[in-house]
Order: structure tokens, then C-alpha cells, then sequence
């Protein structure tokens, strides 16, 4: 089958090897270039640098809206597009260029979780399993026919990041299997009633509220690692906590509060205490919570705050 492949991030790498080696990439579709890193130097998205090794067509529209396109993605004569965390919405006249569509990966359960962030809302909400859904796009947000789903549990401890390249790799056998079956799969309309919202991650959903419990505090932190991060304010700087548990006690204390319990230093919350498990200071590496108390010389009664 003749496949034009959208997609931008490390997310949709698995999905793109494996349609070279299962079908035929007529070509592939990616977000311009952009500043990243420190340096903000002008970077290639991930699915660029593949697809240039593999000697495939790499097209970089800044707006898919405009004028043309649908013209331009035409001459590529694909049977079908294959859409996975592209980073632009596709208009109508995009979606209905190729013979059968276009097909989204999407990581979650849908409906649940449609938007940007599937991963990261689901685990700061506290879920316990996701997954990945093809679907026929339409013009809504995630909201086209189903096709094939694949659910897995989200491990205790899991960040967004490691949870992630699970689902991209679940994404791409989702995705073969899709287009294997693709004129016999049943479209299954999802319901509207059961859906929930992703939106993309801004750095404020990153910023740690001590007034709230522990748990949802440690799901916040999973679920924003790598980006933005669980961010606090210590009397030594921004700090940004990596990675944490929940100590199941009740201590005193105001919100923010470092306290000790036994041998341990937590953090009071607005219910129970949260123990950091790796953190990173501000401009340096991520070290663990213990050597990065040492090094501050901060102790039981200092306080942390919310930026």
C-alpha cells in the first residue's frame, strides 16, 4: 500500500520503521524546523532525520490551511495517510486527498484523553491504564470512527516519558494490523458523552502546589517527566523534581514544609508527605534528593513554595 506518513517526534519514529518495512512511503510530511535544546539552534524534528536517512520525500508545511496543499499532497499518490503526533490539525480537503483516508494513531483509550497530551494527562489524573486507538480522522479533535484499539497497563512509577516509548511501539503494531484489516474493520462512532480533554502541556501545569495531597502530587511529577517538570521554589533556587514517592504518615507542618521521619526528609503536602527521589537544580544535572539536601545544607523547617 502507498503510504504518506505525517508525523514529527521520537513518538512517531516506530510507527514510520514500521511501514518501511511493511508497505511503501511515498512520502513523509513534518513540522519545519525550529529552535530546541539550550542553544535554541535550529534542530530537524526526529521523523525529518529518519526519513532523509531512508531517501524519502520530506515536505515541511508551516500551515496545511493554506492555500495549495491539497493540490501538492496529491502528486504524491498515496492510498492512503498515515498521521502520528504531526503537531498541526488537518484540514477537510487534506484529510480526503488519499483514496482512503487518513488513519490516526492516537495514545489513549479514546475517547478518552483527546488532544496533544493523551500520556501526560493520564497519568497525572491518577490512571492506571491506556492505551492506543486507530481511527478514520474527520475534522474534529480525535474524534473520527474507530478502528482498532490496544490497551496497557500504566506501571506504578512510570514516567510520561517511559510510558511513551511503550505506546509508540503498541502505536506502530496497532497501525500495521490496521491497515492489514483496513477493508474489513468494523468503524466503531465513539461516544461523545465519554469523552475526556488532553490539552497540550504548557510549563505552569508543571508548577507544584504543596497544598495538594502527595498522591496526586507524585502522579503530577510522573506524568510531566521529561516536560516541563514538577517545579518548586527552595530557598536555594528553582528546583525541579525528577522523580518522587509518597511516605504513607501524616506529618505537622505547613504545605511546602521539609520535615524528617526517621532517617528520611520529605516534603509536608495537603495530605501526607512527599518524598523527592531525584531532582535537578536549576542549569545543572539531575542528582538524588539526598545529595541535593547535603549540598544546600537545608534541613527540617524550611520551606518550599509554589512559583
Amino acid at each position: 500500500m502507498k503510504v504518506l506518513f505525517y508525523g514529527t517526534p521520537e513518538f512517531a519514529l516506530p510507527t514510520l520503521e514500521a511501514l518501511l518495512r511493511h508497505h511503501e512511503v511515498v512520502g513523509v510530511i513534518t513540522q519545519p524546523d525550529r529552535p530546541a535544546h539550550r542553544g535554541q539552534q535550529v534542530t530537524a524534528p526526529p521523523v525529518k532525520v529518519r526519513a532523509l536517512s531512508a531517501g524519502l520525500t520530506v515536505v515541511q508545511p508551516p500551515r496545511l490551511r493554506d492555500p495549495g496543499w491539497p493540490e501538492r499532497l496529491a502528486l504524491f499518490g498515496a492510498d492512503v495517510a498515515v498521521v502520528v503526533a504531526f503537531g498541526q490539525i488537518l484540514p477537510k480537503t487534506v484529510l480526503a486527498v488519499p483514496a482512503r483516508g487518513s488513519i490516526n494513531v492516537h495514545a489513549s483509550l479514546l475517547p478518552r484523553y483527546r488532544g496533544a497530551a493523551p500520556i501526560a494527562w493520564a497519568i497525572i489524573r491518577g490512571e492506571t491504564e491506556t492505551g492506543i486507538t486507530t481511527f478514520q480522522m474527520d475534522e474534529g479533535m480525535d474524534t473520527g470512527p474507530m478502528l482498532v484499539r490496544r490497551a496497557t497497563a500504566i506501571e506504578p512509577g512510570e514516567t510520561a516519558g517511559e510510558l511513551a516509548a511503550r505506546l509508540a511501539r503498541l502505536g506502530a503494531e496497532a497501525l500495521i494490523d490496521t491497515l492489514a484489516r483496513l477493508d474489513t474493520l468494523p468503524r466503531i462512532p465513539q461516544r461523545d458523552e465519554d469523552a475526556t480533554r488532553a490539552p497540550r502541556l504548557k510549563k505552569s501545569d508543571g508548577h507544584a502546589d504543596w497544598r495538594r495531597p502527595a498522591r496526586d502530587l507524585v502522579n503530577l511529577v510522573r506524568g510531566i517527566n521529561p516536560w516541563p517538570g514538577a517545579l518548586t521554589l527552595t530557598p536555594r533556587g528553582p528546583l525541579t523534581i525528577r522523580r518522587a514517592h509518597a511516605l504513607g504518615v501524616t506529618l505537622d507542618g505547613e504545605p511546602g514544609t521539609i520535615v524528617r521521619h526517621g532517617r528520611t526528609f520529605g516534603i509536608v503536602t495537603g495530605d501526607g508527605v512527599l518524598v523527592p527521589d531525584e531532582v535537578q537544580p536549576e542549569n545543572r544535572r539531575a542528582v538524588a534528593w539526598d545529595e541535593w539536601l547535603r549540598g544546600a545544607r537545608l534541613a527540617a523547617g524550611d520551606r518550599f513554595t509554589s512559583p
